[in-house]
């Protein structure tokens, strides 16, 4: 087990590399083969009219006429040990890990990014717990209970949660209970350490939105896993040796059906936790995702280059867990 979780953790660290490697390539190569000059990318850090003089010192001080690979070995040491940048006659301290500084506001991207980043684990979490809780309840329930009418049921709202895109739910649940019927007005985040009774009162409207539609997709894939899993001989030989139907569903019928279950939560999780655009838009939480659409409608390269880095490490991150929740659900992998 401790060389597996060795293993897994190297490749993590490597594939975090290449895909630092790549999202800098994408940012700062692909827009010389547009034809954008490093003067161009100085120029931004300076605002309207920069003298020539100007963009040559921030070229200088900021390493942009260096060769890419001494750039991107630079951007690397800054993520560990922070960096130095000279905008004017004093040097500017970029902390760890340093994303450097903004094209708008010269301001150090990390601690504006990290601001938001409670907001949408809040919000991610949350949810999570939510959707996959109702759906793997769901799933067992309806496969237990095939052609009834809770099955029937309960897949016609999941075939409706998946189809619904979250700016609608998310839009009629603040109508309804915000607006018709003020139950839920004035939804403004609260940090959980402030007061935890307005946290969760003021996500229960985006956990929702969110939920509805992932504990959807969660019923069904755990509806057609344990029905498959429920029919197989193994189950059969549970059931003649005298356990008990409790035991024969959740030993062994739910822990065979949740191998994908756990594969797709970790995706789904690692995702929302890189930001929730349209959920965070709809509900005005300033979280990562509502950080990174203000950078792209900026084209602040530096803002969208750490958003992108953050959401891949919550990607690698949750993939990883996964990864190790194999090994728990099934001790096949730990012999792999």
């Amino acid at each position: 087990m401790f060389a597996y979780i060795i293993r897994r953790i190297f490749a993590a660290v490597i594939l975090l590399l290449v895909v630092s490697a790549v999202t800098f390539a994408i940012f700062f190569l692909l827009p010389r083969f547009a034809g954008e000059t490093a003067d161009q990318l100085a120029a931004q850090y300076i605002g309207k009219n920069p003298s020539p003089e100007a963009i040559a010192a921030v070229k200088q001080n900021l390493g942009l006429d260096q060769p890419l690979y001494a750039q991107y070995w630079n951007f690397l040491k800054g993520l560990v040990s922070g960096a130095e940048y000279k905008f004017g006659p004093e040097p500017a301290t970029c902390h760890v890990p340093c994303f450097g500084y903004s094209f708008k506001n010269h301001l150090e991207v990390w601690p504006e990014l990290s601001k938001r980043i409670p907001t949408t684990l809040s919000l991610a979490i949350g949810a999570a717990v939510l959707w996959l809780t109702s759906g793997v309840a769901t799933g067992v329930v309806s496969a237990l209970k095939p052609r009834s009418i809770f099955d029937r049921l309960s897949m016609g709202v999941a075939l409706a949660g998946v189809s619904l895109p979250v700016f609608f739910t998310g839009a009629l649940l603040l109508t309804l209970f915000s607006y018709e019927w003020p139950i839920l007005d004035n939804l403004q985040y609260v940090d959980f350490t402030d007061n935890p009774l307005m946290w969760a009162r003021n996500l229960i409207l985006p956990w929702i939105s969110l939920a509805f539609l992932y504990s959807a997709l969660y019923a069904r894939l755990t509806r057609a896993g344990m029905l498959e899993t429920m029919s197989e001989d193994y189950i059969r030989t549970a059931r003649a040796k005298g356990l008990v139907e409790r035991k024969v569903v959740t030993r062994h019928g739910l822990r065979a059906a949740l191998t994908p279950i756990v594969t797709i939560f970790g995706m789904d999780l690692g995702l929302l936790l890189g930001g929730a655009l349209i959920t965070e838009q709809v509900f005005s939480l300033q979280g990562v995702g509502q950080f990174a659409v203000q950078a792209i409608s900026d084209n602040d390269l530096p803002k969208i280059l750490g958003v992108t880095l953050l959401a891949a490490f919550f990607i690698v991150a949750c993939n990883l867990v996964v990864d190790l929740l194999y090994a728990l659900v099934d001790p096949r992998v730990r012999l792999s």
